[in-house]
């Protein structure tokens, strides 16, 4: 069917927006590559720079093998999709290439969180294996239950859960609580870092050594979230027919303030509450607090007014808080916060939602703006409970699924003996005992080696 100059226009300009979004959320790699750096030791450097080039690398051809297809195949299925493996059939009327790239930079993002998790002690090969399968299975499945038009808990089904359907409008649930529970069982498995807790318990502190990486991986991911959560519209020139002049260009554009101001208002209380808690300011903390209300504002931020952003930023910085608090009380160690940040005020995301979503932003994310629409919204702005309980249903239902898909893949990992390096190899650091040398020239322990060299003479000594 021949189109009309408007229309390819129209599509040209939203396909233009979507792969400049794809290009922005794709920064935001270079974002986490930065801020793991900084956040674990010199001597692991290299080792966790590597592992994010691999989460990527690997997470492209198995996104591009099967991910997709789980995820948007076969919208008559509730539960995976079974055709488009391989991008067979694309392009077609629903999906092309651009919004492959999209979902592709979403997918590979989730291994990332992960693999934070299990910083500094993980060997390279189960970053292999575990990378995989995640992008190209586990993660998939949440994305065709929520995101796909068939899914069975996607708002965007002809027929939805309680009327309603989730709302996880760019991944609070599908990406960042994903890889959170995912990060959460290797670290689990895996168990602390060497000298992370003393004999008896006391946490000893083992800090990242460089607040310079660290701090420019934060406003890398900060750029890089303005394609997360306004790209995820993935059309701009929308015009809402109740209106005459919004669109959505409108929601984009509110959808932005609402991902700055969360993130701003978790940083400012994360500030001050660390500061009360330890007594000085940290300019690290204040980095996780501001990921932590991005990560919590990212399913309502279509949904929501602006001043409800700031009230998901303000609780999105306590849930953070009081979870590092209970992480060391346990002996739990997550050397970036990981489980935390994105578990914690990703599933506080879902919720927060489920209470404050507005009608008339829904029907515009939704559905496109259209007069007389009724649809389930925030418990707190009089839309009832339907909403917040599809948003229940998603935190339990990826906690689960998660849990029985990666807990078995890492416990088999660590029983065949291939997820946690030995104690002598970790004492010495990932980069010379497994990369051929460390990442910084100048770099060099007490009694510690500085070539790989070096490091197999000591071994084959002792």
């Amino acid at each position: 069917m021949e189109i009309s100059w408007e229309q390819s226009v129209t599509y040209s300009i939203n396909t233009i927006y979507l792969l400049f979004s794809a290009y922005l959320v794709f920064v935001m790699q270079l974002g986490f590559a930065m801020l793991c750096a900084g956040s674990v030791g010199a001597k692991n450097a290299m080792n966790i720079m590597l592992t994010n080039v691999v989460d990527a690398v690997v997470g492209s051809i198995s996104y591009y093998l099967f991910g997709f297809a789980f995820a948007f195949g076969d919208s008559s299925n509730p539960f995976i999709g079974t055709n488009f493996f391989a991008l067979k059939d694309i392009p077609n009327s629903s999906y092309d290439y651009s919004f492959f790239l999209y979902q592709w930079a979403f997918a590979i993002a989730v291994a990332g969180i992960t693999s934070g998790s299990i910083a500094e002690r993980t060997q390279f090969s189960a970053y292999l294996v575990f990378s995989f399968f995640l992008s190209g299975f586990v993660y998939p499945i949440v994305v065709h239950w929520v995101w796909s038009s068939g899914g069975w808990l996607s708002a965007s089904s002809s027929n939805p859960l309680f009327a309603s359907g989730a709302i996880d409008f760019a991944g609070s649930g599908v990406v960042h609580l994903v890889g959170a529970v995912a990060g959460l069982w290797g670290s689990f498995i895996e168990g602390p870092r060497v000298g992370r807790f003393d004999a008896f318990g006391k946490p000893m502190p083992m800090r990242g050594h460089n607040a310079t990486l660290v701090v420019l991986g934060t406003f890398l991911l900060w750029f890089g979230w303005f394609g997360f959560n306004p790209g995820s519209f993935d059309k701009i020139l929308v015009a809402y027919p109740s209106t005459t002049d919004q669109g959505n260009w409108t929601a984009i554009g509110r959808t932005a303030v609402t991902t700055t101001l969360a993130g701003s208002t978790a940083g400012i209380v994360t500030l001050f509450g660390r500061r009360l808690l330890v007594g000085h300011w940290d300019a690290l903390d204040v980095c996780n607090g501001l990921l932590g209300g991005f990560v919590a504002i990212t399913s309502g931020c279509s949904v929501v007014e602006p001043w409800a952003a700031i009230v998901c930023g303000f609780f999105a910085a306590w849930v953070l808080i009081g979870l590092n608090f209970l992480a060391v009380q346990l002996n739990f160690d997550d050397p970036l916060e990981a489980a935390q940040l994105h578990g914690g005020c990703g599933a506080w995301g879902l919720i927060f939602t489920g209470l404050f979503a507005k009608e008339e932003f829904v029907i515009q994310a939704y559905d496109s703006g259209k007069s007389g629409v009724v649809r389930p919204y925030g418990l707190f702005m009089g839309g009832g409970w339907g909403l917040l309980g599809c948003q229940v249903i998603e935190v339990l239902v990826i906690v689960s699924w998660v849990t029985v898909t990666m807990g078995p893949l890492f416990l088999a990992l660590h029983r065949l003996g291939i997820l946690r390096i030995s104690v002598e190899e970790e004492i010495a650091g990932l980069d010379i005992s497994s990369h051929g040398g460390y990442a910084y020239n100048t770099y060099q322990e007490d009694n510690q080696p500085r070539f790989y060299a070096d490091y197999m003479r000591m071994q084959d000594q002792s």
